[in-house]
């Protein structure tokens, strides 16, 4: 790629948004680059409360287009890729000092059938005397409501539409800035800085701004615009604890401020709990969880738990930024999570235009890419339609859906291969599992054993198919093998990258 060939489009920033237009343009036959100033969905998107849902509490802000969005697309995405997306059923145990049950039976009413819900299971009440569901909560709770939403691997929800933009033809830059975007002669004129390499040039026909927490700086920093940003930064931070019961069952609880927060089981031997909405003004690489937040998360579940919980029993915490569109609400809980673009043509309305996203939800990621399409082709002069809704994103294409099927085929074709490592490197990588082990006929064949059952073929895959660089990468996003391995495994991970040769994205003709 010269700079005497313009691509099409150029995607600043590698989270969920970012990676889901790429995927979308290179499948109608677009040229594309993204470039990611950090690791693929380092940031925003890998600091989720993980689920595909429809929001039930945005009813009560009446955003019906985004639940009944959201609701559709929790089941388009279900089948995309069943191996890190799976149905969870939700229980919410009725307080009868908060939201009366004559609301909340309305409320399920909806979300039960806005979105036209097809294989997931409808709304029902409980009896939590009876119900094993009633067993870690306060004798106080004695009747509930079940729903039904969707549990996700969010930051490998990036990596595959990353991945799959790849493989239709995107170039795919992570640890790449863009340090400058200025129009010259009816293109963007970029810079590109790898962390490790030269500056690139490119020219591109359209940019879009998928910066998330950065959004305003790319528009005035690097695209030097003037135009005013509605920009509201809002940090949620989320605490893991040892697992808090014995289903398999989420819980959403209803606080006295009005919010909820989730228990949610945690990769097999934890629960997940968030999340907290707090005003954010610092920069968002620095963000961190507070005291503050920790003692909230412990003080909004132990109302509801029989066994309290302590900010001592948090075994790992995080923190992200959301990049909310500023709809002017006085409380950061009511702010819109609904997608706004602004796009921008210079000041002719004729000039290479810049397409900037503000807010968003990894449920409605695909819907918003389309969306996005249908913006920025007009001004491309193209007219290609829409393909995402049926495709299946890399390693999906499980027969039905049914996972624990596979994992079955997976062991009678590999009987050496052990049944927690088949269940994660299905859960993983679905149907792409038998590209890491390509001529492995034994356990031996696999490679070093890092230790924890890491092995090296395991770390290859993901530095060849995956951008991994680093041992966070693998332990943090890639999967969440930092909650489960030793200090030595984690330091041999660490060691390996250190010692084996980079390999820098470079942006130069294949």
């Amino acid at each position: 790629m010269s700079e005497a060939d313009p691509v099409d489009l150029l995607v600043i920033g590698g989270g969920i948004n970012g990676a889901g237009i790429a995927r979308d343009a290179a499948g109608r036959g677009l040229s594309v680059v993204l470039c990611e100033q950090d690791d693929l969905g380092g940031a925003t998107s890998s600091a989720s409360t993980k689920l595909i849902h429809g929001g039930l509490r945005y009813l009560e802000t009446y955003e019906f287009r985004l639940v009944r969005e959201a609701l559709i697309e929790r089941e388009v995405l279900l089948n995309a890729a069943p191996h890190i997306i799976w149905p969870l059923r939700f229980v919410l145990p009725h307080n009868n000092g908060l939201r009366p049950a004559w609301m909340v039976r309305i409320g399920l009413f909806l979300y039960d059938h806005l979105g036209g819900r097809k294989k997931l299971p409808g709304s029902h009440g409980l009896n939590l005397r009876d119900d094993p569901a009633g067993r870690p909560l306060k004798k106080s709770f004695t009747k509930a409501f079940c729903y039904s939403d969707c549990w996700v691997q969010d930051s490998r929800l990036v990596v595959l539409n990353a991945m799959d933009a790849a493989e239709r033809g995107a170039r795919i830059l992570p640890r790449t800035r863009c340090t400058s975007l200025r129009r010259s002669n009816g293109l963007w004129q970029a810079k590109l800085q790898p962390r490790q390499g030269e500056e690139v040039e490119l020219r591109a026909r359209a940019a879009v701004n998928a910066a998330g927490p950065w959004v305003a700086e790319v528009l005035s920093a690097v695209a030097g615009g003037n135009r005013e940003s509605r920009l509201r930064l809002v940090k949620g931070s989320h605490i893991v604890v040892p697992r808090i019961g014995d289903g398999d069952q989420a819980y959403i609880l209803q606080n006295d401020d009005r919010r909820i927060v989730f228990i949610i089981p945690y990769e097999q031997d934890f629960s997940l709990i968030g999340t907290t909405d707090v005003p954010y003004d610092g920069d968002p690489a620095e963000v961190a969880i507070t005291g503050g937040e920790t003692d909230y998360l412990c003080a909004a579940v132990n109302r509801y738990l029989d066994t309290p919980v302590a900010p001592g029993d948090v075994v790992w915490s995080y923190a992200g930024v959301r990049p909310l569109y500023d709809d002017a609400s006085a409380n950061v809980s009511a702010v819109t999570r609904d997608y706004v673009f602004d796009i921008d043509r210079g000041r002719d309305g004729k000039e290479a235009p810049i397409l900037s996203i503000f807010g968003g939800k990894i449920t409605t990621y695909r819907k918003l890419a389309e969306h996005a399409m249908e913006k920025l082709l007009p001004t491309l002069d193209r007219a290609e339609p829409a393909w995402t809704r049926g495709a299946i994103l890399p390693g999906g294409d499980i027969p039905d859906g049914d996972v624990e099927v596979f994992v079955s085929g997976l062991r009678r074709k590999h009987p050496w291969l052990p049944a927690g490592l088949a269940s994660r490197y299905a859960r993983a990588y679905g149907t792409r599992t038998q590209d890491l082990l390509i001529g492995a006929k034994a356990l031996a064949d696999l490679g070093e054993d890092l230790g924890d059952d890491v092995y090296e073929a395991e770390i290859a895959y993901l530095r060849a198919h995956e951008w991994a660089a680093s041992a966070e990468d693998v332990l943090w996003r890639r999967s969440k093998l930092g909650l489960h391995v030793s200090e030595r495994t984690r330091a041999r991970l660490e060691a390996m990258f250190a010692t084996q040769e980079s390999n820098p994205e470079k942006l130069a003709a294949s």
